[in-house]
This record gives C-alpha cells, structure tokens and sequence, in this order.
C-alpha cells in the first residue's frame, strides 16, 4: 500500500483539527464555555458581581461558570454576550476561535505541549478582542486610554512567558501584533529592565519594534509609533554600551517620527524621546547636549507634574555627574514637590537617596544623617535589599564624615560583604576604596594591603571598564607596596565612578 505523501497527511491533519473545533463549539465544551464566560466578563469591564446583576444571574453562578464547574447555557451566553456588547455572531467566531487554540497538535500521532491549555487561555481569553475586532465592518477607533488598557491585560497574560514564547504568542494574533499600545507596553518595558538585565532590554525593545512594524492607519501614523520605538532600541543599545549603534538608532527614530509630526493622533509623548537621548548623551559625558535634551524634554511634556519629575531626576544625574553638585541639590529640590504629589514609593527613594548622597559629597553629613531614617523607610516599605545595601553605605560614609570612624569602618566591611556575595564589581570595589580611604588615615596599611586580594575577583568579571581595570590595578599595586596615600584612593574612586557611570548594566 502507497504512503500518503507529506502533503496529504498535512492536509488530513488539518481536516481533523478543523472537525474537532467545529465539533467543540458546537457541543458547548466546558473548557471552551468557561474562556467565553471570562472574556464576556472583561469585555464588559465588570466584577462577578456587577456582570451577574446585569445578567440576572448571582456572582456565585458567575463563578461557578468561569471555574468550569457548570457550563454556561446559550440563553445564559445570549445575556452575556448583550452586556459586553457582543453579536450572536461575534461571540459563535469567538467560540469556535478558543476550540481552535485548545485542539491538539495536527501532527500525525502527536499532541501539543503540556502548555497547550493556558497558552489557548491566554490567546482565548486576552488575545481575543484584537481578532474579534477583524469581524466588525467598520469598528469604531478605541479610545487611547482603553488602547493602553487591552495592552496592558495582554501585558499581564504574556508577562508569565519568556521572551521568545511571547513573541510566538503574539504572532499567532492577526491584529494583537499590530497595536500600537501594546508595542509601547513593550518598549516601556524594556526600558525598565535597562537595570536589570541587558538581554531582556535588547529583545523587549525588538519585539515592541516587530509589533510596531504591523500597526494599521495611515502612513503619518504608523511612522510615529515606528520612530518612538525606535527611541527604545536606541536606548536599549546604549544600555549594552552600543553608542553608535544607538547614535544610529536615534537618527532612525526621529525621521520616522519628523515624517509623521503633522499627521494621526497625538497619543504618543515626543518628550520621552527627548529624554531617551539626554541619556546617551549623558553616557558619552556630552552634559551640555544632554541638559539642552531635558530642557527640550520639560518644555514638550507641558507641565506635566510626573514627567517634570522624571526630568528634573534626570537632569540632577547629569548635574552630578558633571561634577556640578550644587547644581543637582538645587535640581533635587525643585523636583521635591511634584515627586511628593505623585507619591510614588520608587520617586520618592530616589529623589530622598540622591540628595542625601548629594549632601554627602557636600560635606553637609548632618543633613545627609538626617534624611536617612526616610530613606531608609522607603527602602524598607519596598522590601529590596540592595537599596537597604546602599542605604547603609550612605549611612557609613556619614559616620565617617561625622567622625565616627569605628562605626564607618564597621558599616562599610559590612557593605562590602554583601555587595561581594552579590558579585557587583563596581559597588564592591567603590566601597573598598571608601574602606581603604579610612585605614590609610588610620595608618592600617597593613589591612589595606590585605584589600587587594579581596578584590582579586573584580578584575575577572566581565563587563568592566578598561579604565576603571587601569585606575584599580594602579591602586592594588602601591597598596601591596604600601605606598598607597588617601590621594591616590579617592583619585581612584573618582575614576571608577566615571568608568560606572558610562558602563552597560551588569547580571
């Protein structure tokens, strides 16, 4: 007997899979009932409650039909489907649509993955309103507000999966891929992982580049949601140290956003350009490019209380790193009010840590000292560590500018351990400098000369600058030569601090 060639059993596949959707919609699947029930749910944006009263049903009923502990009946759906605002017909397409995401694999004698069923939840449940959209003749423009809204319920349901599934989830969508909100949701992502890791920066700004790429509407439009995210890959290489690579970038993104200005709707912010690029500029160490940036950026955010924040946090980056801190103190202080207002726990750290580390370098320990207990307080209300970490680095170089030099000593050991076990090169070595700073004045050179093999693992870490490497070895070296001077380390310092500032982000 002949074997089928490839094609037809491809086809035969295909004809079994489109037999059982149809055969599980119908049927009224319990599985396939329940996704229905949730999505008609959020469609109409209301909690078990307020949809069952509106349905004539009890929020336990409601439940017990989103648990797929009882299928819903179809005068049940038929009630549904009126309060979020759905056709019969729209809500038959969507059945058989999460039948088709819940059948298995095709392929002769195999099955889908075990995460078959919550991968058909996702593009059941999330997924659904963008290829529900492609059945309307003429749907009516979404407001940008319920735009951000699906892209952050998409956000949600895709968060629980790496990257690269994420992208595969989303190109299974005919339009999800195409939403120009969810390809900010990407970038704006990405650019808070900037911090974290460096690949997950990379590939969330390429994937909100990819989703940009498929937004719908005229041209005008379409290369302004194109431009912005290429701010975002702009910045996601600067990140990775890629300067030209990003200095390309941004040429890019303001083309295409230049090409757009006169036309579509203003719902994307051409400050946060602004702002992006301020960054590299400031990396590159041109402050005086960078400061003209953010002006450019406040003036184009109109007043905006928590994007005037964002900048004036930004600009005091810049202002310290220019070595201008008097300048970034008063910076600090003009943005006080407006972070306040907004009440943002993260703002706030940051805006209570940078002045108080500001005041430091001042030499004002005593006002430095007493904003700590804040400090200290958001850190701890955030329950993360490494602030905690910082904090009581700061805490330590106050005691020491207080002269309390025991205590210091004590505080920044201490600090050094954990920034050791966490291997961060530049925190570790930084505060052994701050360390040796305090022994060399108390005339310990003996333990400063048992730092350098402390620090042995620093200079095997990937990812450091060459000359913060150059600034550390001409320390080590006088340090085991016990020649080392309080001169020397703090010029040290100073050029680690440079190099940190321009490095990519690390683990």
């Amino acid at each position: 007997m002949r074997a089928p060639c490839p094609g037809k059993v491809d086809q035969i596949g295909i004809s079994n899979v489109q037999r059982e959707e149809e055969t599980m919609a119908k049927r009224g699947d319990p599985e396939v009932l329940r996704l229905v029930a949730i999505f008609l749910r959020s469609r109409a944006r209301m909690s078990q409650t307020e949809f069952g009263r509106a349905c004539n049903l009890t929020q336990a009923k409601v439940s017990s039909y989103e648990s797929g502990e009882v299928a819903a009946p179809e005068d049940v759906l038929r009630r549904m489907a009126k309060v979020a605002g759905l056709t019969e017909a729209i809500v038959g397409h969507l059945r058989q649509f999460i039948a088709l995401a819940l059948t298995p694999s095709p392929q002769v004698g195999a099955v889908g993955p075990p995460e078959s069923v919550s991968c058909g939840e996702v593009i059941g449940a999330e997924l659904a309103p963008y290829v529900l959209e492609l059945q309307h003749a003429k749907p009516s423009q979404p407001s940008p507000e319920d735009s951000r809204r699906e892209a952050e319920w998409i956000w949600t349901a895709l968060e629980r999966f790496p990257i690269q599934r994420r992208a595969k989830l989303i190109k299974m969508t005919v339009d999800a891929g195409g939403s120009w909100a969810l390809a900010e949701r990407f970038v704006h992502e990405s650019e808070r992982m900037a911090a974290h890791h460096i690949g997950d920066t990379l590939e969330l700004a390429a994937l909100g580049l990819e989703i940009a790429s498929r937004v719908p509407g005229e041209e005008g439009w379409r290369s302004r949601v194109m431009g912005y995210c290429w701010a975002f890959v702009a910045n996601a290489r600067r990140v990775a140290n890629d300067f030209a690579g990003a200095d390309e970038a941004f040429a890019k993104a303001w083309e295409l956003w230049r090409a757009g200005r006169s036309s579509g709707p203003q719902w994307l912010a051409e400050w946060r350009l602004l702002d992006l690029e301020a960054s590299l500029r400031r990396a590159q160490r041109r402050f005086t490019e960078a400061l003209e940036l953010l002006d450019q950026a406040r003036s184009a955010c109109r007043s905006d209380p928590l994007s005037t924040a964002l900048i004036l946090l930004k600009k005091e980056s810049v202002f310290e790193q220019e070595g201008e801190i008097g300048k970034a103190l008063e910076t600090l202080r003009e943005a006080a009010p407006l972070v306040e207002a907004a009440g943002d726990p993260l703002l706030l750290f940051a805006l209570r840590f940078n002045m108080a580390a500001d005041l430091c370098h001042l030499e004002r320990y005593s006002e430095a000292e007493a904003l700590l207990p804040q400090v200290r307080q958001l850190a701890t209300k955030q329950a993360n560590e490494l602030n905690l970490i910082r904090v009581d680095w700061l805490g330590a170089r106050a005691d020491a500018g207080l002269g309390r030099f025991e205590e210091a000593m004590a505080g920044l050991e201490t600090v050094r351990e954990a920034f050791t076990q966490r291997r961060l090169p530049y925190d570790a070595a930084l505060v052994s400098l701050d360390l040796a700073v305090l022994w060399l004045k108390a005339g310990r050179t003996a333990q400063v000369k048992e730092l350098t093999g402390a620090l042995r693992w620093v200079f095997q870490e990937k990812g450091i600058e060459r000359e913060a490497l150059a600034s550390l070895k001409l320390f080590c070296d006088a340090a085991r030569q016990e020649s080392a001077t309080v001169e020397l380390t703090r010029q040290v310092i100073s050029e680690v601090q440079k190099a940190r500032r321009s490095a990519p982000a690390l683990g």
